[in-house]
This record gives structure tokens, C-alpha cells and sequence, in this order.
């Protein structure tokens, strides 16, 4: 036999191998399920005979069990109170995404935050607006330098205060986008709150598409999209300070606060969506993002090519306007 008759013959076989496995695809159901989790909605979509509900469930509640800072048997709860020293091994795996992408983005993002979070009215508690000597006194329990982990075994100052709430949710997604893959399935979505992990088609046989909500001057939803992105095989998380704030004396107070000036951010930056490996690295660089502001966050991407960005911003004029890096799919 020839040599392009034996290249023709595989190409015939790997073309029909293909096809038939798109017929079989084709015939297996989309599931789609929501639910209720870590405060907001959670919604999948996975293409499998088998119903995986319960497992998907189940991944986010590991999730919950261990980083919740609402549930109070959680592992990061019990060492916040001083009742444990020992962190599971799904805290050790999120604290050490965390304290990396602390040391990257120069201490905008910071999980020890939480205590200057609540004095600005925002988080799990609701205070009065704080005095410079209650800020100073505060941002001496921050810092993500002030914490460490030995093996597993996290040490910490007693007043400072753990939360991962800016990466929990990230990181739930990819669990269950693991959860999948371990259990064959291809072709899934899963979101919680915003934060997206996809892979292979969508139910049309199209590209997962993500929709960008546009920012109002309120903080009620619009329902208007900014973009579309198409995505396969991604991760994708936002952030953004044009929902949760509130007005006092004529000034805004934007719920994003500064980790080293102890003070909401002042800058025009209004949302962050960033594209990373995993979802829980895209959740924390989204909000060390909207601490850094469009310059300095364009600065870091530079360095950083495994991450795409779109940010929606206001302009020298108050305008909104967007930028983008230039690998992703935009669909206006």
C-alpha cells in the first residue's frame, strides 16, 4: 500500500471516529441544576447520563464546611475563634492560592481585610463609619505577612481575623468543575454568584457564553449586558464596586477597601473580570484588581500572560468605557 494511501485510510478512521463520537455525545441528556449556597445562587449545567446533583452538592458543602466565615462550626470559624490551630487540607490548598496571589499583586489582595470590611458598614457586620484611630488601629491586625502555615498547622496574631469569602467561591467552582471531570463529563458550566468554570459545549454545540452585566449608578441590577464573552475550557470571576456601596455626605463608599490604607478605594475603576487557570486564582486577582485600579492592574497583566482581563471603567469625563486584553472574545 502507498504511503498517501495509508494516510487517506487514517484520516478516514479518525474522521469516523470523530463523528460517531459526536453522534454519541449528541444522545447524552444536558442536566441542569441550582441551588442555594454560601449566601447566593449556585447554577450547573453538565452533559452525563448519570445525575450528579448530590455530588455537586455536596463538593460546595466540603467548601462551605471549611472556609464559610457564616458558618460557625467551619475550619476557618474555629481558628478565627482560637478553638483550632489545624487547617483542613482544603483551607491549606486556598491559603496558599491566596497568600501567592498577596505577594503578586503587592498586598491589594489580602485576607486578613475582613476586620476593616466591617468597620466601613460592609461584610457580616454593620458598624458605624469608623475614626482614623479606629482605621489605625485596625490595619494593625492586617497584613497577610502576619500569618503562615507549617505543615498544617496556621499560625496567626489572635486579633487577626481570616476571611476568604474574595476566593471561596472561586474555588468551590473548580472543585465541582473537578468533580466533573473525574466522573467524565466534558461538557459543563458551573456558576456560583458570578463566578463561572466551563468546559467543552454548551447544549447548542456553540461556546459557553458569558454575559458581563453593565454597571448602573445604583445599586440595582439593570439586566443590561456590557459584553459576551465565549468560553471554553475557562475560569472567570468578577468583581465590582457598583452594587455594594452607599452615599454619606455627598460621598460614595465603595465596599472594595484598601488593604494597606485601611480606607475604601477612590478610583474609576467600577468592575473586574479577569480569565485565570482556575477559578479561585480569577476570584482573588478580580478583587486585588478593583483595589489596584485600571493602570497598575494593566501593569501586573503585562507580567502575567496566563491572565486576561476586562475591565469597565469611567473615563477623564465620566464617560464609561471598557478595556480588554486582547486574546479574549468579545461580543458586543
Amino acid at each position: 500500500m502507498k504511503r498517501w494511501q495509508i494516510i487517506f485510510l487514517l484520516l478516514l478512521v479518525a474522521g469516523t471516529t470523530f463523528i460517531l463520537r459526536r453522534n454519541v455525545e449528541s444522545k447524552i441528556p444536558f442536566q441542569r441544576v441550582e441551588g442555594m449556597i454560601f449566601g447566593t445562587v449556585y447554577h450547573a449545567t453538565y452533559q452525563c447520563r448519570e445525575n450528579l446533583d448530590a455530588q455537586i452538592l455536596s463538593e460546595l458543602q466540603a467548601v462551605d464546611a471549611s472556609l464559610s466565615m457564616f458558618n460557625p462550626g467551619s475550619c476557618v470559624s474555629r481558628l478565627n475563634k482560637g478553638e483550632a490551630t489545624v487547617a483542613d487540607t482544603l483551607l491549606q490548598t486556598v491559603f496558599a492560592i491566596a497568600q501567592e496571589v498577596s505577594r503578586q499583586t503587592d498586598g491589594a489582595f489580602d485576607v486578613t481585610v475582613a476586620p476593616l470590611v466591617n468597620a466601613w458598614g460592609f461584610g457580616f457586620k454593620h458598624e458605624s463609619m469608623p475614626t482614623a484611630e479606629h482605621v489605625d488601629s485596625l490595619l494593625a491586625t492586617v497584613g497577610y505577612q502576619k500569618v503562615c502555615l507549617s505543615g498544617d498547622t496556621l499560625r496567626k496574631p489572635t486579633e487577626t481575623i481570616l476571611d476568604f469569602s474574595a476566593v471561596a467561591k472561586g474555588f468551590a467552582s473548580d472543585q465541582v468543575g473537578r468533580m466533573f471531570k473525574r466522573n467524565g463529563v466534558q461538557n459543563y458550566m458551573i456558576e456560583i454568584g458570578g463566578e463561572v468554570v466551563c468546559s467543552g459545549r454548551n447544549p447548542n454545540g456553540g461556546p459557553w457564553r458569558i454575559g458581563i452585566n453593565q454597571p448602573t449608578e445604583d445599586n440595582t441590577d439593570s439586566g443590561e449586558l456590557q459584553t459576551v464573552l465565549s468560553l471554553n475550557e475557562s475560569a472567570l470571576a468578577t468583581s465590582g464596586n457598583y452594587r455594594n456601596f452607599y452615599e454619606k455626605d455627598g460621598r460614595k463608599y465603595a465596599h472594595t477597601i484598601d488593604p494597606k490604607s485601611g480606607y475604601p478605594v477612590q478610583h474609576s475603576l467600577l468592575s473586574s473580570t479577569v480569565l485565570a487557570p482556575s477559578c479561585a486564582v480569577a476570584d482573588a486577582y478580580a478583587t486585588a484588581f478593583m483595589v489596584m485600579g485600571v493602570e497598575r492592574a494593566q501593569q501586573l497583566l503585562s507580567k502575567h500572560p496566563e491572565l486576561k482581563a476586562f475591565f469597565i471603567f469611567t473615563d477623564a469625563n465620566g464617560k464609561l468605557t471598557t478595556w480588554s486584553s486582547p486574546e479574549l472574545e468579545l461580543e458586543e
